[in-house]
């Protein structure tokens, strides 16, 4: 879109370049808008909410969620709307992003990337549905037993959607370790022996990241987050030897 190419050759001007990325920001914002009026028939008419609430149904000795204020159940929606929206619109928005950035990159580059982008989708809902189905649970479980002698609970919907999303949302990104790592060494800024080298400073990392998404016991935090991070780290790494044999035999070839 917009790809002009200048007087002296296949170059573009940087005008054009940020007439370019202006016009892709304008397409990727519209398709947030469009999706997000999808995403609010789809929170109505598929019961997201319902969804989303089911791992916390159980504590709730068959009651509901609370709300405090008279508009806060249409906000609700709203939000959810939007969350929905940005996931629907994300292949559009990869596409503009990776149009934008893709001609600067190398064929071996792309052949990498492009298979990276792919793989990320599925370690994202790996990721989100990993959290929805023990996470969550066992979380709730943990948290929601102290004090259960003193204290009655009241939950209400906004501050327990917060704490939803962002597990869902946060192991989502998390499970993505791999697909960063790869294109980082396709495009040849971190190093197999790197990651080697640096595997107990990652392993600290890793823990600390833990134990901030997971408050739960130590078992909900060795075998819920320190364990498939641990996993994806090594599967990084195993990437991106693969990658770097590539890369190198490329080069090899480019100069023979």
């Amino acid at each position: 879109m917009l790809r002009r190419k200048s007087p002296v050759g296949d170059e573009m001007p940087f005008l054009d370049h940020l007439e370019e990325m202006r016009w892709r920001l304008l397409w990727s914002l519209l398709a947030v808008v469009v999706g997000s009026g999808i995403g609010f028939m789809l929170v109505m008419k598929l019961n997201v909410l319902g969804i989303l609430i089911q791992p916390v149904h159980p504590f709730l000795n068959g009651g509901k969620l609370k709300y405090l204020s008279p508009t806060e159940p249409f906000f609700i929606t709203v939000k959810l709307a939007i969350v929905v929206g940005f996931l629907l619109a994300s292949p559009i928005v990869v596409y503009q992003v990776w149009a934008f950035f893709g001609p600067a990159l190398l064929p071996n580059e792309k052949r990498v990337i492009v298979p990276a982008l792919y793989m990320g989708l599925v370690l994202f809902a790996l990721g989100v549905y990993a959290a929805y189905t023990v996470v969550l649970p066992m979380t709730l479980k943990f948290t929601m037993g102290f004090q259960t002698e003193a204290l009655e609970q009241a939950i209400t919907v906004g501050p327990y959607l917060d704490v939803v999303t962002r597990t869902l949302l946060a192991f989502g990104l998390v499970f993505e370790l791999p697909v960063v790592i790869l294109i980082l060494s396709a495009l040849g800024l971190v190093t197999p022996e790197f990651l080697a080298s640096r595997r107990k400073h990652a392993i600290l990392i890793i823990t600390v990241l833990s134990s901030l998404l997971t408050p739960g016991d130590v078992i909900t935090l060795t075998l819920m987050m320190m364990i498939p991070l641990l996993v994806l780290y090594e599967f990084s790494i195993v990437l991106s030897r693969m990658v770097s044999r590539r890369r190198i035999a490329a080069a090899a070839a480019a100069e023979a």
